[in-house]
């Protein structure tokens, strides 16, 4: 079978991302989930599926979890945490969630390219992820592919990093989280 160029240059994109992450702020990110009361996810377009996907998971470890703007979900308080994925941490429709998270004392985390960006700023933890801005992606030497992509699947890749690290801390595994698993499929 013929080898897959393209795969195997986004495998060692993605290889080389995961070696950039700083295991200090990926440690605190995953105590803050840890200790919080509720988890609220957050994040737009396809950053916004990784962050729903990630959701999921931890709905499966038994987390109280949430996506914002579904209808069932709840209000935010102060002992919650609110998890924004955002490569740009710009997003205009995610910036004042950070910002109403803040004025109603919960704990914000950002994973973004950019710690220094608004909703970075914003942040109680960052997790900085590699990868290029959409409209420099695949046109610089950071990234192959388009866009955000390289953002995109960091994002969840480290998503199931954390699940990973809950599992540990927890003693669970896969399939003791199957029983939170959809039956009515």
């Amino acid at each position: 079978m013929p080898k897959q160029p393209n795969l195997t240059l986004i495998v060692d994109e993605l290889n080389q991302a995961a070696n950039q992450i700083d295991e200090q702020q990926l440690e605190q990110l995953t105590d803050a989930i840890s200790k919080a009361g509720r988890v609220f996810v957050a994040g737009a377009g396809r950053s916004g599926l990784m962050m729903r996907a990630f959701a999921m998971r931890l709905m499966h470890l038994g987390l109280d979890v949430y996506v914002v703007g579904e209808t069932v979900t709840r209000s935010l308080s102060k002992d919650d945490l609110l998890l924004i994925g955002s490569g740009s941490g710009e997003t205009k429709s995610l910036i004042p969630m950070a910002e109403k998270a803040h004025s109603l004392e919960a704990k914000v985390g950002a994973l973004t390219l950019s710690e220094t960006s608004t909703i970075g700023g914003l942040a109680d933890i960052v997790v900085r992820l590699p990868g290029a801005p959409k409209d420099q992606a695949g046109d610089t030497a950071s990234t192959i592919q388009p866009m955000g992509s390289l953002f995109e699947q960091i994002l969840l890749l480290l998503c199931d990093t954390i699940i990973l690290r809950l599992m540990a801390r927890e003693e669970l595994s896969g399939k003791a989280m199957y029983g939170n698993h959809a039956n009515l499929e």
